[in-house]
């Protein structure tokens, strides 16, 4: 029981990756990339709809944590605090950055609130790259201190930075350089995304600038993943383990460089949707295989005195996760029909659908 909430939440939060993930992106291509007006309304425009819908996958997988792995909720809730704010924040300025633009037609108005936009898209982008680093990285769980736990075992709290930034320091702090590394990969992973979805989704002016930037950042994004694998082994001695004694697991690293490798030839697909698709298994096959690296780890403790947070010792009451089954298939349902539903209402370019036209 306990195994099948937990594909559920890592499910839940995988299509968030990909379904907020491409606006994300597009906020990012906006702030760096969108010139002129046209511009900037084709790509508001191919996430207008879909936005909102997207962001509920997030709120869906916090009511999964709460209802199926409590303890989990209330320790990452309290330990990841700083963070969980400002990132409320950013969606926040995020949203109203989309939602206000075009209640005035003024050009500082405007320009305000298209940075508010883009900006918090980047940042948004940075904090889950850094918080996927947390959880790889793991936390001082019960705050250990010379060799002593200091509070309850599930306990920790986690200042923005430490002094050294290390990811091997007894005090951790949320970014250090490893998982500051991560919030770059999940900037470019993201970019180049969102790129994508435009090209997928309009017939903007910028399509074939975002072709060769998608290109270009992919070798970035290559480089980045190859030196975060490397650099991996400093923090996890042992990394591969769960795919040495699994080689079926195998299958998820090559579909993480399956959608890489695929997107080297971006500027080359007929088919405009193509490009979204290979990010899209980038991100998914990324994601999964460090679920699997850390399985059945939920957050590494970086301390030997208290064990790290795990499905099984995380889990709620096993009748409990047996009742919200029943309810689960129920919303998995309407949830199905409700996308179906959008996506084909919306299906195709979104260049003259007007979102913010006031």
């Amino acid at each position: 029981m306990e195994l099948f909430w937990y594909i559920v939440l890592v499910t839940m939060l995988a299509v968030y990756v990909i379904l907020d993930g491409y606006d994300f992106g597009a906020g990012i291509i906006h702030l760096f990339f969108a010139k002129t007006e046209k511009d900037k309304k084709a790509i508001t425009n191919a996430i207008g709809p879909f936005w909102d819908a997207n962001e509920v996958w997030l709120i869906a997988a916090g009511g999964v944590l709460f209802f199926a792995f409590p303890t989990l909720y209330a320790s990452s809730f309290s330990g990841f605090y700083l963070p969980l704010i400002m990132i409320l924040w950013l969606l926040i300025f995020r949203a109203i950055g989309l939602e206000l633009r075009g209640q005035v037609h003024n050009s500082m108005w405007q320009t305000i609130w298209d940075k508010a936009f883009g900006i918090a898209s980047l940042l948004l982008a940075l904090f889950f790259g850094v918080a996927l680093g947390n959880v790889v990285r793991g936390v001082n769980l019960g705050m250990v201190e010379n060799g002593i736990s200091t509070q309850e075992a599930h306990y920790f709290f986690l200042p923005l930075w430490n002094p050294s930034l290390s990811p091997q320091a007894e005090q951790l702090g949320i970014i250090d350089w490893f998982t500051l590394l991560l919030g770059v990969v999940g900037i470019v992973a993201l970019t180049i995304h969102g790129a994508n979805w435009i090209i997928f989704k309009t017939n903007s002016s910028l399509n074939p600038k975002l072709r060769k930037v998608v290109y270009t950042l992919n070798f970035v994004l290559l480089a980045l993943v190859v030196a975060s694998l490397l650099i991996w082994h400093i923090i996890e001695p042992n990394p591969f383990k769960n795919f040495l004694e699994h080689p079926i697991l195998w299958l998820l690293p090559l579909l993480t460089f399956s959608g890489l490798f695929g997107l080297f030839k971006v500027r080359t697909f007929k088919k405009d949707g193509t490009g979204f698709l290979f990010s899209s298994l980038f991100l998914l096959g990324g994601l999964a295989s460090t679920v699997a690296s850390i399985f059945p780890k939920l957050l590494p403790s970086t301390n030997t005195i208290n064990p790290s947070l795990t499905l099984y010792n995380m889990a709620a009451d096993p009748y409990g996760l047996s009742v919200g089954m029943n309810w689960f298939f129920i919303a998995l349902v309407l949830v199905i029909v409700y996308m179906v539903v959008q996506y084909r209402v919306f299906k195709g370019k979104m260049d003259d659908v007007g979102y913010g036209d006031h």
